[in-house]
């Protein structure tokens, strides 16, 4: 059996039932004991923790403060206590196994239903949903997804080193900037809680992606959380000694994965049902590179669900926006140098909208007028779609629908469709969702574009900084209550209910650069800008630690555009982008010929990634050589691979990077077969040589490169 293929809940009932949850060679535990239900522990190497059934290696929720598998705080009482267990079921849903457990509180008039997922990755998905069962409104002011301790730890089994500090490293995006995306740090976790927040208390620019590593076991979890508001992690390490028993353990380590804003977040109308975020939670007794993939696995075939048109995930874009002048002329023959390129999709960006010559500055305040402007295309956008069409490419556009500018009239107009802030202040511009006469316009606004400008393809951005998101209203309960998770729910609703409708036009997520890429918002669109800094050597820094996150057919990367002509060798722009969905933009302005050197480079990398890399993408798994480098520009280079699962071609991409002093750098092939010949090509000389893939794994591939921010691309097909 295909370690993919196993999933299942082993329910063991009685006084304290445990519920075993199973995928792949991933085991996590939940034993419900004294009305609560706690993380009873987790295995990586497939064993449930009573394989020995009179000797059980269960966690003793009692050397925990906190060994609820989940926090629900309403109306300031913590029902995650003083529960009683209602109910088991579970059933096959398609490929996976969906479990529920009902619980009822003896502290509040609620049921809490907590939801389990598995795919047969080693990575599972929970969701609660907690229900008011009562006449009066109730509020929320905590909520943790998935709670409870990882291990407890008798450190003198594997080593006499007293020093905490080693035991653990923490590994998460060090950034929460914009165009610092992806920068991916390791650390060591100390003796104390580790607060890892996105979004509320921090800019939105951080990835909610953590990795928790054992340093003595090699044990890895993983954790994301899908929610576009405020979201933490917190990993606590205590190693003082267990003042709740004698255990002679000399650690213990727990874990939160929490939802978090002003409160009350949330309200809870009487009778009414409230479904939290997902989180999604791995664990792997193996290296990192396993864990990524094992979590793109899960990604893959458990949350990028929503029907796509043939190819989108990897269909290569192009486009303009107000960074040229957007004219018609201009327009077209921008298109005609993106056919030549090999682009097949023409996309008008932030733009389309604003008088001649108000495009640069003046976009966002026109943004939601939502119409072509007929001084700028005085024929109709159809002109340029009709001219798309002709030349073999697809037709997309820009939008911002959550956002309105002044020169709309949309804020003058309807002054109720706008939040305020916790100063009573209008966030002018923010489209509050929970507003239902708002969302239902901005859906049927998103719809009319899409159908009356005929789109392939339609590119969504969210141009928000944080604190906008976090309004206050009464919704009629009397208790003002924040917005944001009635908010982002309502925006997922919509996105996803066009996604259903227009199942063969792609969806593009490209929210302030990599302001909004988490998996809640992923769920309805094909692939996602990551950043909108393209300058190397954090361009190639970006590619690096975001396609840890998301899987690379998913990740948008640019070649030219966007300042990233201004650093690096022109090899090094386009090989950055072969490496997830590749964007192309133009290499020269209208009144300059192309560079035909450049353009034959082009031309050739463009048909290495249709021909050789594409057909492989969507399954691929992939390699991060250096994973340090994507938060260290001084790094003396960045190497990335990417696979064929069944190992018969794959591709290295070597970076050099600031102040590079390696010219000669040798990096051993992972997803190679050693019982195997391959045809290895490298491209900057475009020479070619077969090399036994025995060969490969043992002695590496030695690539030269003379100079900083520079590449080699190595090609590898099986014989």
């Amino acid at each position: 059996m295909h370690q993919h293929d196993f999933r299942e809940v082993f329910y063991q009932p009685g006084e304290k039932p445990v519920f075993c949850y199973r995928s792949g060679l991933a085991v996590y535990e939940e034993q419900f004991s004294g009305g609560v239900l706690c993380g009873a522990g987790y295995n990586a190497a497939g064993y449930p923790l009573n394989v020995l059934s009179n000797v059980t290696t269960r966690l003793n929720p009692h050397e925990f403060w906190e060994p609820s598998a989940f926090n629900i705080e309403l109306d300031g009482v913590s029902v995650d206590q003083h529960l009683r267990f209602i109910d088991f079921s579970q059933a096959e849903e398609g490929r996976s196994v969906h479990a529920v457990i009902t619980l009822e509180s003896d502290l509040k008039p609620v049921r809490i239903r907590v939801h389990t997922l598995l795919d047969g990755t080693q990575m599972f998905s929970r969701w609660l949903e907690i229900e008011n069962l009562s006449d009066k409104p109730m509020s929320l002011s905590r909520l943790a997804v998935l709670a409870g301790g990882l291990e407890t730890l008798n450190r003198d089994c594997y080593t006499n080193d007293n020093s905490p500090e080693k035991l653990y490293s923490i590994g998460y995006f060090n950034s929460v900037i914009w165009g610092r995306e992806g920068a991916f740090a390791w650390h060591n976790l100390p003796c104390a809680s580790t607060v890892i927040d996105t979004r509320f208390n921090r800019e939105r620019y951080r990835h909610p992606l953590v990795f928790i590593r054992s340093n003595l076991s090699g044990v890895i979890w993983f954790s994301q959380i899908a929610w576009s508001g405020g979201c933490r992690f917190t990993a606590d390490l205590d190693d003082s000694g267990h003042v709740l028993t004698t255990a002679n353990h000399h650690g213990k380590l727990s874990f939160k994965a929490e939802i978090t804003g002003y409160n009350p977040m949330l309200v809870l109308r009487p009778g009414k049902c409230f479904t939290s975020p997902e989180v999604h939670m791995g664990v792997v007794a193996s290296g990192f590179d396993d864990a990524v993939n094992e979590m793109h696995a899960h990604i893959r075939r458990s949350v990028l669900t929503m029907p796509e048109a043939d190819g989108s995930a990897c269909i290569i874009g192009a486009g303009m926006g107000p960074e040229h002048d957007m004219s018609v002329e201009t327009s077209k023959a921008f298109i005609r140098q993106f056919a030549e390129m090999g682009a097949e999709i023409f996309i008008i960006d932030a733009g389309w909208f604003c008088p001649p010559a108000k495009e640069r500055m003046g976009w966002s305040t026109y943004n939601g007028i939502n119409r072509p402007n007929p001084e700028r295309y005085p024929n109709g956008i159809a002109e340029l779609s009709d001219y798309c069409h002709e030349l073999g490419l697809k037709f997309a556009m820009w939008t911002e629908m959550e956002r309105m500018g002044e020169e709309s009239g949309m804020i003058a107009a309807h002054p109720d469709w706008y939040a305020c802030n916790k100063f009573g202040d209008c966030i002018k511009g923010f489209l509050d969702f929970t507003n239902p006469e708002a969302a239902q316009w901005a859906e049927d606004e998103l719809a009319r574009i899409i159908e009356e400008y005929k789109l392939d393809l339609l590119r969504v951005d969210y141009n928000t900084a944080s604190p906008q998101y976090y309004g206050f209203r009464d919704l009629g309960t009397g208790i003002p209550e924040g917005l944001t998770l009635r908010h982002f729910n309502a925006v997922y609703k919509m996105y996803q209910n066009l996604k259903r409708r227009f199942p063969n036009v792609i969806f593009e997520n490209c929210a302030g650069g990599g302001g909004r890429t988490d998996l809640g918002q992923m769920k309805a669109f094909n692939h996602t800008w990551v950043s909108d800094w393209q300058k190397a050597p954090h361009s190639i820094m970006i590619t690096n630690g975001m396609t840890m996150a998301l899987p690379p057919e998913r990740v948008d990367r640019l070649f030219a555009g966007m300042g990233c002509h201004e650093f690096g060798a022109f090899d090094a722009h386009m090989r950055n982008t072969m490496l997830g969905h590749m964007s192309l933009n133009v290499v020269a302005p209208t009144a300059a010929r192309p560079n035909p050197v450049q353009m034959e480079f082009v031309r050739h990398s463009v048909g290495i990634y249709k021909n050789f890399i594409r057909p492989f993408l969507a399954e691929s798994l992939i390699y991060h050589h250096t994973p340090e480098a994507a938060s260290d520009p001084t790094a003396p280079y960045t190497a990335i691979e990417l696979t064929a699962p069944a190992k018969d071609r794959g591709v290295l991409a070597v970076f050099t990077m600031s102040a590079s002093a390696h010219d000669r750098i040798t990096i051993y092939p992972r997803g190679i077969d050693a019982g195997r010949d391959y045809e290895v090509t490298f491209d900057n000389s475009r020479s070619k040589r077969v090399i036994s893939g025995y060969e490969l794994i043992s002695q590496g591939v030695t690539v030269t490169i003379p100079s900083s921010l520079s590449s080699e691309l190595v090609l590898f097909q099986a014989v």
